[in-house]
C-alpha cells in the first residue's frame, strides 16, 4: 500500500508545441505542509490545474493513495477529497462569512438545490460553520458582509471554505496574494494549525513565509522538478539560489 495522499508520475502537459509542465514526479505525505515554488512561469499553476482536473496531461498519471485520478472530472476528485483555493478570489460580497460556509456545507451534503429554503431549523450545518469560522479567527466577524472584511480576512474565508468540503488534500495557489505582509503571517499560522489529517501544498513566492511554515519544498523550473528537500536543504542549494533565490539569499 503506498502512504502517500497524493503522488504523480511522470506528469506533463503541452498546449501545442510548448511543454508546460513534463515529467513531474511529485509525492505528498500525510499531514504535510509543503511549498511549490519557482520563478514565474515555472508550471506552477498549471501543475495545480493539473491536479484538480482542471487540465487533462498529455503524459503521466495522479494518483490519490492507490486510486489513479488522472482520467476522472474535478468534481470527483472533490468528493474524494481533494480541494483548492485560487490566486484571486471568488466570493460573493454580499454574503457574510457565516452565510458562505453554510451554503458550503449544504452544497457538500447535496442540499446545495433547496438553499433558498428556511436555514434556521438546520442547527448542525451553523454550528459546524461556526466552528469552521471559529478555527480559523472569523468567528467575530461571523456577520460582517465580505465586501467589508480586510483582504487577509478574505483569504481565509476562502481556506474555510475549501475545509468545508471536508477535504484531506488542500492545494492553496498563492494564499497570500495581495494580502498585506502584516496580514500573511497570520494567514500561515492558520494554515499551519490545519489538522493533521489534512495534507496540504501551497505555492507562494514570499520566501520568509516558505521557509518558515513549510516542512518541505520543491522547486519547479521551466515546468521541471528542480530538485526537493527541507527547507534547510532548499536554502543551501547553489541551483536554486542561481535560479530562483538569489545568489546573496540566506535562510540558513
Amino acid at each position: 500500500m503506498n502512504h502517500t495522499t497524493l503522488r504523480t508520475q511522470g506528469l506533463g502537459i503541452r498546449f501545442g508545441a510548448f511543454q508546460a509542465v513534463g515529467e513531474v514526479n511529485l509525492s505528498l505525505e500525510p499531514g504535510a505542509r509543503q511549498a511549490l515554488i519557482g520563478p514565474n512561469g515555472a508550471g506552477k499553476t498549471t501543475l495545480i490545474n493539473l491536479l484538480t482536473g482542471v487540465f487533462r496531461p498529455t503524459s503521466g498519471s495522479i494518483h490519490m493513495g492507490d486510486r489513479d485520478i488522472t482520467r476522472l472530472s474535478g468534481d470527483k476528485r472533490a468528493r474524494m477529497g481533494l480541494a483548492r483555493t485560487f490566486q484571486i478570489n471568488t466570493l460573493f460580497p454580499s454574503l457574510t462569512p457565516l452565510l458562505s460556509v453554510v451554503l458550503a456545507i449544504c452544497e457538500r451534503e447535496g442540499l446545495g438545490a433547496t438553499w433558498w429554503r428556511p436555514l434556521k431549523g438546520c442547527t448542525a450545518v451553523f454550528d459546524e460553520a461556526h466552528a469552521l469560522l471559529g478555527a480559523l479567527k472569523l468567528d467575530s466577524l461571523a456577520d460582517v458582509p465580505v465586501s467589508e472584511l480586510a483582504y487577509g480576512k478574505q483569504r481565509l474565508l476562502e481556506i474555510a471554505l475549501a475545509l468545508a468540503a471536508k477535504p484531506r488534500i488542500l492545494l492553496l495557489d498563492e494564499p497570500a496574494a495581495g494580502v498585506p505582509e502584516d496580514e500573511s503571517g497570520e494567514l500561515f499560522e492558520a494554515i499551519a494549525a490545519l489538522p493533521d489529517d489534512i495534507s496540504v501544498l501551497f505555492i507562494e513566492h514570499d520566501m520568509k513565509l516558505v521557509f518558515r511554515f513549510s516542512r518541505r519544498i520543491s522547486v519547479l523550473v521551466g515546468g521541471r522538478i528542480l530538485t526537493e528537500g527541507t527547507p534547510a536543504e532548499i536554502g543551501a542549494d547553489p541551483r536554486v539560489r542561481e535560479v530562483y533565490l538569489g545568489r546573496s539569499h540566506r535562510h540558513v
